[in-house]
């Protein structure tokens, strides 16, 4: 598959014995020109093996670039093929002379020896030992369970939706106890105002469950009043004007067994004991 390009660069390049190269690189498609104030500024002896690198990708993406300088082409390379005796001179059939002064300018710039213009492969970072043992070992398996975390873990929380932010102002956040009051009685252990003193509770039951229960406020779960009901990842509550949801880890929530997502919902979920009537 052919490479689509634009483009219309102006580069300098500083060598390593502190002169420039100007040089601009333009055209469309998969065709492009570089051209060059100085004819051997790539044609240097450590230059070569990161030009003929350069080759062999714009070759795998139909991409030529022809290197003029002051009017005369030098050089093609990329999707080109080269004729036996022009790769025995530059080692790859992916770079094609065209002209005799380009053959000329390389010959000249290897004889003096001349700058490096593209980085060295010393600033290339170390290859990765083979075979990666560790990119392959493959994860132990867990046993699917119905109860993920016998510690009840999971960070049960609530986090109240605030559509009023200001900048930098998060959504308040509020973890769960074995216990937890929410009223605007200020000993509540949610506090938050327009509610009842005693509004509603959520309690951690034997089941390792947290279940809210209506005391002398209206409490909706997804919009429909209830007076008790269970809580899973995801819950919308709402108590008075408030609005808040209900979230715990996946591997200690007991909707979702055994990993969430992929047990749970992948068809390996291995049926929950049955639950006491509320």
């Amino acid at each position: 598959m052919a490479l689509v390009v634009a483009a219309d660069l102006s580069l300098e390049l500083e060598t390593s014995d502190g002169s420039t190269v100007h040089a601009r690189l333009h055209g469309r498609a998969s065709r492009l020109t570089l051209e060059v104030d100085d004819a051997g500024a790539f044609a240097g002896s450590r230059d070569a093996p990161a030009v003929r690198a350069l080759a062999e990708s714009l070759a795998a993406r139909g991409v030529l670039i022809r290197v003029m300088s002051r009017g005369r082409h030098l050089v093609s390379i990329g999707a080109v093929n080269a004729p036996w005796w022009q790769r025995r001179a530059t080692g790859s059939r992916r770079i094609r002379v065209g002209s005799i002064r380009g053959a000329l300018t390389s010959a000249r710039s290897r004889t003096r020896r001349t700058a490096s213009v593209l980085p060295d492969n010393a600033l290339v970072p170390p290859t990765t030992l083979w075979p990666p043992v560790p990119t392959f070992g493959r994860p132990a398996r867990r046993p699917i369970t119905t109860t993920h975390d016998p510690a009840h873990g999971g960070s049960p929380r609530l986090v109240l939706t605030k559509e009023d932010l200001w900048a930098g102002e998060r959504q308040p956040v509020f973890r769960l106890q074995e216990r937890t009051t929410i009223g605007s009685d200020p000993d509540s252990d949610i506090c938050l105002t327009g509610l009842e003193s005693h509004h509603a509770v959520i309690e951690h039951d034997d089941q390792d469950e947290y279940v809210v229960t209506a005391v002398d406020g209206a409490t909706r779960v997804h919009g429909a009043f209830v007076d008790r009901q269970l809580l899973r990842t995801g819950t919308r509550l709402e108590v008075g004007p408030h609005r808040l949801a209900f979230f715990r880890e996946e591997y200690a929530d007991h909707g979702r067994p055994h990993g969430g997502r992929i047990g749970g919902e992948a068809g390996h979920q291995i049926p929950q004991p049955p639950r006491a009537a509320m």
